[in-house]
């Protein structure tokens, strides 16, 4: 059913591999087995978490630009948009950020196969700068504007508010997701401080 739905919903979005959707679908499955021990989402249902988690996530990473990028997702939780990114992009590497030690251990159990992805189980504050792309969903973008403006020159976010423009950041029009009315992806680069 997982595969159904996320095809079905990624229809003139971006077309996954027969792999890919596979890959997706057992991080789906190992995040329902988990979920009830650790709250990893409050999202319980199939076609909601398709939607939510994963459709959008792969949205996003259908708007990043092409060739080998390394990307942080900050704040990754249960893996998004981190785990579909990494996905559906093998020649980029990836840093999932979290710093709940408990969600940390289940991204390193639900990547141990994707070779292009580590977890940083620490605070985004304590992350060394130095990647292309800041990635992030369903966080208070204004409590981690200081962090994504610090470790990246280039953001994307999923959220329904506008970022605010702080941080040295300035952000591009939204982007509205085919999915829902008030949710967007947000493109934002940071300022050069040289002028």
């Amino acid at each position: 059913m997982f595969a159904e739905l996320l095809k079905e919903k990624l229809r003139g979005v971006f077309e996954l591999s027969a792999d890919q959707v596979c890959a997706l679908e057992r991080h789906y499955e190992l995040l329902v087995r988990w979920n009830k021990i650790l709250n990893l989402t409050s999202v319980r249902n199939i076609s909601e978490a398709v939607e939510r988690h994963y459709s959008e996530s792969v949205f996003l990473g259908a708007h990043l630009p092409s060739g080998a990028l390394n990307v942080a997702d900050i704040g990754s939780g249960a893996g998004f948009p981190g785990v579909p990114v990494a996905v559906m992009r093998p020649d980029c590497t990836f840093t999932l950020i979290e710093s709940h030690q408990r969600k940390a251990v289940f991204l390193r159990e639900g990547t141990r196969d994707l070779r292009n992805v580590r977890v940083a189980a620490k605070r985004a504050e304590d992350v060394e700068a130095g990647f292309d792309w800041a990635i992030s969903r369903a966080v208070n973008v204004g409590d981690i504007a200081p962090v994504l403006s610090r470790i990246a020159s280039n953001i994307a976010l999923l959220a329904g508010e506008v970022p605010p423009a702080a941080a040295g950041l300035v952000w591009a029009d939204g982007i509205r997701l085919p999915w829902g009315e008030r949710r967007y992806l947000w493109l934002g680069q940071r300022v050069s401080r040289e002028t």
